[in-house]
């Protein structure tokens, strides 16, 4: 094969790897949300369908995110957060670099690990930004917030970079920053997407705004899972949930907020000024959103946090992965066809008339780990964590999710 060809190849898998991320991301004030506590959001689209969990102390300061499961030394950050309260998250940009032929080097994980590791605030990351050379190789929107309150996103091309405040109400009215797969500082038109996911998660954070049910549990549950369309204003959940078990009810699924490529989500609970950084959480639904679980952890706790989101040899993925993209299976059972296996899904194996939907089995438990993780927070806010009580409820939990993928799915973990 002539050295032409391999370039030619390589650039081609390079342009895959970024067409197919589609990612859905959101910068909250504290002002806004129902407990005074800031929020970061990324649904991550990417062909890496393999997640975990890993904790490090291999920086200034110690740190955990999500990490793709083929990574073995965690190399490349996809979201997460530090001792200090820092946190960030990422989404790829297409319409912010039009024109400029300076080849991307794709390095956005690796540069939030290195955020996570040296910054304490929103003003360190922006030094980090600030340093970058020029051209940068970069084309994304990275979203930050700090234990002081900072919510910030920034849309970063290979010139530099725009600022946006979420508690700015001149630039956020709302208190909310979303954005897809294009920045509003580029161009617009078909060389950017997203538009459709970002009229629909504006919409439900509109609603949740206006009526004072905004936090980490409303994202997850209605926007990471959602499956409202705001162009055919349509809502799956409620049109096809009267229709019997065990009868497959295939619909079109495009540009709602999950997607088939939707590998894992996770929120950041920030703190209020006066509580304790380690009290900051990362809610991460590891896994295809729509067949996993939302599961807490800090800092505080280090690597002792849950077995189910770590790494497991045996199973080559992290086993609440590993058992939400086995349902994933049931909600796209078709297996020929370029685009049917992509474009379809089988309603009835989420939510039907019997309640025994993959999502109906799944949230019971899911709301009883947000209503113990809030008590312990509620409980933690004044004085800070007692590491024990954490170490007790990873246990708990952990248990809890693998007696519901056995009990309620026969998938052993």
């Amino acid at each position: 094969m002539n050295s032409r060809l391999i370039v030619i190849i390589a650039l081609a898998v390079f342009a895959f790897s970024l067409s197919t991320s589609a990612c859905t991301v959101a910068v909250v004030s504290g002002k806004y949300t129902k407990d005074g506590r800031s929020l970061l959001w990324k649904n991550r689209d990417t062909w890496a369908i393999q997640n975990k969990i890993m904790y490090f102390n291999d920086g200034k300061y110690e740190y955990m995110g999500l990490v793709n499961s083929g990574d073995s030394k965690g190399k490349s950050v996809w979201m997460g957060q530090n001792e200090m309260g820092f946190a960030i998250m990422n989404s790829a940009s297409y319409n912010l670099n039009i024109g400029d032929t300076t080849r991307l080097n794709g390095q956005e994980g690796r540069i939030m690990k290195e955020a996570l590791a040296t910054c304490a605030t929103v003003e360190d990351f922006e030094k980090l930004l600030d340093a970058f050379p020029r051209p940068t190789r970069l084309e994304a929107n990275f979203g930050v917030i700090d234990a002081n309150g900072g919510a910030v996103l920034y849309e970063l091309n290979n010139k530099g970079y725009v600022k946006f405040d979420a508690n700015n109400p001149k630039v956020a009215p709302f208190g909310y920053i979303i954005r897809t797969n294009y920045s509003m500082t580029g161009s617009f038109g078909e060389e950017s997407s997203g538009y459709i996911r970002y009229n629909t998660t504006n919409n439900l954070f509109y609603d949740a705004m206006a009526t004072n049910s905004f936090d980490a549990q409303f994202i997850l549950q209605d926007v990471t899972r959602g499956l409202k369309h705001s162009l055919t204003d349509v809502d799956l959940y409620q049109d096809y949930s009267d229709i019997p078990e065990n009868t497959a009810t295939f619909v079109f699924f495009h540009d709602f907020v999950p997607r088939k490529s939707s590998a894992s989500a996770c929120v950041i609970q920030g703190v209020k000024k006066d509580e304790d950084p380690n009290l900051t959480t990362l809610w991460s639904i590891v896994g295809f959103p729509l067949t996993s679980i939302a599961i807490p952890t800090w800092i505080e706790g280090k690597n002792d946090f849950p077995e189910v989101l770590k790494f497991n040899e045996e199973l080559d993925d992290s086993p609440v992965c590993y058992a939400a993209l086995m349902l994933k299976e049931e909600v796209f059972p078709i297996r020929w066809g370029k685009f049917a296996s992509k474009y379809y899904i089988n309603v009835n194996a989420l939510i039907n008339a019997d309640n025994t939907g993959i999502r109906q089995k799944i949230m019971p438990y899911e709301d009883d780990i947000f209503k113990s993780a809030n008590q312990l927070l509620n409980n933690s806010s004044k004085g800070g964590f007692n590491k024990s009580d954490i170490i007790n409820f990873y246990e708990q939990v952990n248990s809890s999710v693998v007696e519901m993928y056995s009990k309620e799915f026969e998938i052993e973990l």
